[in-house]
């Protein structure tokens, strides 16, 4: 097998320069992904249909050349999965009913594998047709932050109706963090056993939490996701990216068991050199330095490299990239990371 940097990178190698990709590396700032989402006619049937999928998973890395591709999909697949509808407005974002406390009990676990058959294809030909050194990223998203989407059936600023959820009906709400935590395990092996290479579980809204609920929604069901997945898959590496987590950061790996932590853009070099004593640590470049380019980027990409580059670094993104990123900025990035200019 061509040897995968990122692979290396998370047991634990220092390479120079660092492997790098971008969370929402497929996405709206590309316009050869703008083509396929209009041909598409949805959302949906861009992540559910395997022609698209694979083309849009496929269209950064023929461009950029980034040393991993990350499976096309949608967070909120699982929760569509389990019989909740789902659709996506334009400026609106996801839309779902919200869940009653009541309703918990008929979500039906047993749906999930058939309804998701198309995103397993998905990954199964994307390792037939990527290059052999790229690794093939499967992701799903945390129990904490798809249970957000689906109470209060959209996004919100800071995820207030499922707090409120979770501290008035605290066993159901523990009742759906278990389901959802169970569907993802599952979710993520499927994934591996089609060909993924290394696992990520986006927990984008962990920051809102206070320490008990961080402890109780964000590391109990994501500890439970990696121990579902380490009994069939041991070997498998599985990123942990809970963005926000500030202070909770120092332990999350540990409680959790991921092998490589994503960081956002938030988390201070100084404290990123701690966590990364403890394994292979992602990120943290801000998405708006690399929006803005220039001096910005140039200055934050030699900031990570010289703060975290001696040791297991993946170079990405603090978050996704968004849309009015230039794609000349993506390509000096590159440059600056690989070749130092």
């Amino acid at each position: 097998m061509a040897e995968r940097k990122l692979l290396d990178v998370l047991d634990g190698k220092t390479i120079s320069p660092p492997p790098i990709w971008m969370m929402r590396q497929a996405g709206r700032y590309l316009p050869e992904y703008r083509e396929m989402r209009k041909r598409a006619g949805s959302f949906l049937d861009l992540c559910y249909n395997p022609d698209f999928a694979v083309e849009v998973t496929l269209q950064p890395i023929r461009r950029f050349g980034f040393d991993a591709a990350i499976l096309f999909s949608d967070i909120l697949v699982i929760p569509h999965a389990l019989g909740r509808d789902l659709r996506f407005e334009e400026g609106a974002g996801p839309l779902m009913t919200p869940l009653r406390a009541d309703e918990i009990g008929n979500l039906d676990i047993g749906t999930v594998h058939s309804h998701l058959q198309p995103v397993y294809e998905t990954v199964h030909r994307l390792r037939r047709d990527l290059p052999a050194e790229t690794a093939l990223i499967g992701f799903c998203g945390a129990p904490w932050t798809v249970a957000t989407y689906m109470i209060a059936g959209r996004g919100t600023p800071d995820q207030a109706p499922a707090r409120l959820f979770g501290h008035r009906h605290p066993e159901a709400f523990a009742s759906l963090l278990e389901i959802l935590a169970a569907a993802s395990a599952d979710y993520l092996i499927r994934q591996i056993e089609e060909g993924a290479d290394v696992v990520q579980i986006f927990d984008s809204w962990s920051g809102v939490l206070d320490q008990a609920t961080f402890e109780n929604w964000c590391v109990r069901p994501v500890a439970e996701i990696v121990r579902r997945v380490r009994q069939k898959y041991p070997d498998v590496p599985i990123i942990g990216f809970p963005k926000g987590a500030g202070w909770f950061y120092r332990e999350y790996r540990q409680k959790t068991g991921v092998t490589g932590l994503g960081l956002d853009w938030t988390v201070p070099l100084d404290a990123a050199r701690e966590l990364q004593a403890g394994g292979a640590v992602q990120g943290n470049l801000d998405p708006t330095r690399l929006i803005a380019g220039g001096r910005a980027l140039s200055e934050g990409i030699e900031n990570i490299l010289g703060g975290l580059g001696s040791g297991p670094l993946i170079f990405n993104l603090g978050h996704g990239i968004t849309p009015e990123t230039p794609i000349e900025h993506v390509e000096a990035m590159i440059r600056q990371v690989r070749e130092g200019k």
